[in-house]
């Protein structure tokens, strides 16, 4: 059962109450249907709407997002034009004016398509603790650090670098089939770098090594793609939902792929 919701003024005071044992909520999207459906144990909850955690601020190329920042504050931001497609794809309009950008983070799959973006973004958060502040990849990050995300930080991708597509069942609150993000750099018609990251296709977001690794030093074809989504059959572990079997993730997978990659 849930005993009480705290709402404090600032970081170091939520960090305090998350230090012994509450549990920090946004907009509440993801923890009130959890704690709804598993029945949950007497639990504390932490709001973060008073702790200044909301606001999206960019200084050149570099890009900072509040964790309390709402998806809908992303979508509309003109700065963050690749997000900005990224977040339409997620839930519905009244969903994303309460998700936040840090509780997406902690979505469980097949929801969470943020969290594979930001992941091919080589994007950073700011994890803040009873023992200070420190900074890790959201690829570092697991599913319950022991502290309070305070910010998410990325580099915007140089125009046309950087590819999603989210196969779903319906446009509004469906998750994912299959998600894929990708940041792709070429030279010379050759790719010289690739961040792959999937979404819907495991029990959390997969940064696809084996499929950066057949795509650099090769030209971005039908072909050199079609090789890579089969060497990335081998990094996914799709399961059974209400959604799709593991064996259809399985067999669209390189379809998508090849649609996030090649437009077509």
């Amino acid at each position: 059962m849930l005993t009480e919701v705290h709402v404090p003024d600032d970081v170091s005071a939520a960090v305090r109450l998350i230090a012994g044992g509450a549990t920090a909520i946004g907009g509440g999207t993801s923890v009130l249907p959890w704690l709804n459906d598993y029945a949950s144990p007497p639990t504390e909850l932490v709001s973060l709407r008073r702790t200044g955690l909301a606001g999206i601020r960019v200084d050149g190329q570099t890009v900072e997002l509040g964790a309390a920042t709402t998806l809908a504050q992303v979508e509309h931001d003109e700065r963050l034009a690749d997000l900005n497609a990224v977040v339409r794809s997620i839930a519905s309009t009244p969903v994303r004016t309460l998700a936040t950008v840090g509780g997406n983070l902690f979505a469980r799959q097949p929801h969470g398509d943020l969290a594979v973006a930001l992941v091919a973004l080589d994007a950073r958060v700011t994890l803040v603790d009873d023992t200070g502040s420190r900074e890790l990849s959201v690829e570092e990050l697991g599913d319950q650090p022991s502290g309070l995300v305070t910010t998410v930080t990325f580099e915007r991708p140089q125009p046309g670098t950087f590819k999603y597509v989210k196969a779903a069942r319906r446009r509004y609150n469906s998750a994912s089939l299959v998600t894929v993000a990708a940041t792709v750099t070429e030279s010379d018609g050759i790719v010289t770098g690739a961040r792959v990251a999937l979404g819907g296709v495991g029990p959390r977001v997969i940064r696809a090594h084996a499929v950066e690794a057949a795509l650099v030093g090769q030209p971005l074809t039908v072909e050199t793609v079609r090789a890579a989504g089969e060497a990335g059959r081998g990094e996914i572990e799709p399961a059974d939902d209400a959604y799709a079997s593991a064996w259809y993730r399985t067999r669209v997978f390189p379809v998508h792929l090849r649609r996030a990659l090649l437009g077509r």
